[in-house]
């Protein structure tokens, strides 16, 4: 409790930003030594020049920390400081991690300690309908394979990637660009209560902070932070997505595009990188495949002894021996989805849902061209 009266202290002084209080850190061990610290040993670290050693001075005889966290309490009852074991083990990483995040909801201590899986989803706020519609069908399924769904609860690709994750009875972590009291945009007042309910909510601002345009390029660093992999679903030239995968591959994680089109502008910012070495999401059971190489932070437990594969219902048994019997006559060893579609008694949604739970399980895999390949 006491070094986190010092890391709130020090996050409030003006010109320290995250990078300088890990250098005070670095210096002192910990935040409270550094608090002790004379000018002359402050003045050493680098980012501390005479102007902020005068603004530290004046804060450090302004009052106590202590009091200071005590006031603070009183509107702000849940955060952590990066002292804290709860602290994301990913975000405190990174080399700009903020001093503090303050959260809402239900906390998971598995996805601070690595050993649940994020993947954050970011996009425009102007999506096509093939970019909502493929953002909610990939969250849902990350969703069904235990991973946690990381997005800032913006209008359009944000919000799909949310009520995906949720639809498929999954965990979402929404980061905020306002303090995690406020809802914004407003018209996902609903969206907040459900992440509230069956997810989280952070954010690096504390309570009452109003929407400011500079404070959002600043949240998608925190999203990059958490995450193992992040997946831009649509993005213009000019979009805040694009800073979140700059940042991500700057922190070394793994950035995947979904495919869009020539013709459309929202699409160009994924093409782009794409060229820059982004990684194409070419279906649901290759994406799947693709994160699940990406190893834990923790060890896992030793692994069950393997059981027998519950039977499929029957119309998922009738596509998958469909599937079977077309690819063996096809010359690829693939079918496209419309002849599935003939050859079974069922409307195109119908067998689109079938087909989407046996990827899920690994019993197909989704070649481009929506054309479907057996995996077992």
């Amino acid at each position: 409790m006491e070094e986190r009266s010092y890391w709130l202290a020090w996050s409030k002084i003006p010109g320290v930003g995250p990078v300088v209080l890990k250098r005070l850190l670095q210096r002192f061990g910990s935040l409270s030594a550094a608090w002790s610290a004379d000018t002359a040993a402050l003045g050493t670290v680098t980012g501390i020049g005479a102007q902020t050693l005068k603004t530290i001075q004046k804060h450090r005889q302004a009052g106590s920390p202590t009091d200071l966290l005590t006031q603070h309490l009183q509107k702000n009852p849940s955060f952590w400081c990066m002292a804290d074991q709860a602290y994301p083990r990913m975000l405190a990483e990174i080399a700009d991690s903020p001093p503090l995040l303050y959260y809402r909801g239900q906390v998971q201590l598995s996805e601070h300690q690595g050993s649940t899986p994020m993947v954050g989803m970011v996009g425009t706020r102007d999506p096509s309908e093939y970019a909502k519609r493929w953002t909610r069908k990939i969250a849902f399924a990350l969703a069904k394979r235990g991973i946690t769904v990381v997005s800032g609860m913006a209008e359009g690709i944000d919000t799909q990637a949310h009520i995906g994750c949720l639809e498929g009875g999954g965990r979402t972590i929404a980061v905020l660009g306002t303090g995690v009291d406020m809802i914004y945009p407003p018209r996902n007042q609903g969206l907040y209560q459900k992440i509230q309910e069956q997810g989280l909510l952070l954010s690096e601002y504390p309570a009452g902070t109003q929407p400011n345009r500079a404070h959002f390029p600043r949240r998608n660093r925190i999203v990059a932070g958490l995450c193992r992999a992040v997946l831009v679903m649509e993005a213009p030239t000019k979009s805040g997505a694009l800073i979140t995968a700059y940042q991500a591959n700057e922190y070394n994680r793994d950035i995947y595009v979904l495919p869009g089109s020539l013709d459309n502008p929202r699409a160009m910012g994924c093409l782009g990188l794409v060229q820059r070495g982004a990684q194409l999401i070419l279906g649901i059971g290759q994406l799947l495949d693709q994160l699940g190489t990406i190893p834990p932070l923790v060890a896992d437990p030793p692994a069950a002894a393997p059981t027998a594969q519950p039977a499929l219902p029957p119309l998922q048994a009738e596509i998958l021996k469909v599937v079977r019997q077309l690819c063996q006559q096809s010359g690829d060893g693939s079918v496209p989805f419309d002849l599935i579609v003939q050859s079974i008694e069922g409307s195109a949604g119908e067998v689109s849902g079938e087909i989407l739970q046996l990827e899920l399980q690994g019993w197909v895999t989704q070649l481009p061209g929506m054309r479907y390949a057996p995996t077992s």
